[in-house]
């Protein structure tokens, strides 16, 4: 079991930076893959990022990659999403997930949810 709890979300203006975090608590975070999703308003939950547990392996979504950059602290059990040069279609709810063995792009393919952070970019 992991239980998952995002903080660092808020309100950014838009070319800003901002960096979420989500701290697991269980035994299994250190084996874990761990993922970012969000949902912006009236659409679905969509692939942000993910990161292997040895944090060798990482995917990005094609409209994130060379603007964000997730990392992860096993020591911490703490994954980071640093978010820069932020945008208004960034608007969402960020959501970190975990999973033990799929390291996918999809939200059915991670087990354990947190229940997200508000970020709203302004332009």
């Amino acid at each position: 079991q992991v239980q998952l709890v995002e903080s660092g979300g808020g309100l950014v203006q838009a070319g800003g930076s901002r960096r979420l975090s989500c701290a697991a608590s269980g035994d299994t975070f250190s084996s874990s893959i761990m993922g970012w999703f969000r949902q912006p308003p009236g659409k679905e939950r969509e692939f942000v990022a993910a990161i292997r547990w040895s944090a060798v392996g990482t995917l990005y979504d094609d409209s994130v990659k060379g603007r964000f950059i997730i990392s992860r602290d096993n020591a911490k059990k703490t994954v980071y999403l640093q978010m820069n040069s932020l945008k208004p279609e960034d608007t969402a709810v960020y959501y970190c997930a975990a999973d033990p063995v799929n390291f996918v792009t999809v939200v059915s393919g991670f087990r354990y949810w947190g229940q997200g952070t508000q970020v709203t970019v302004s332009s």
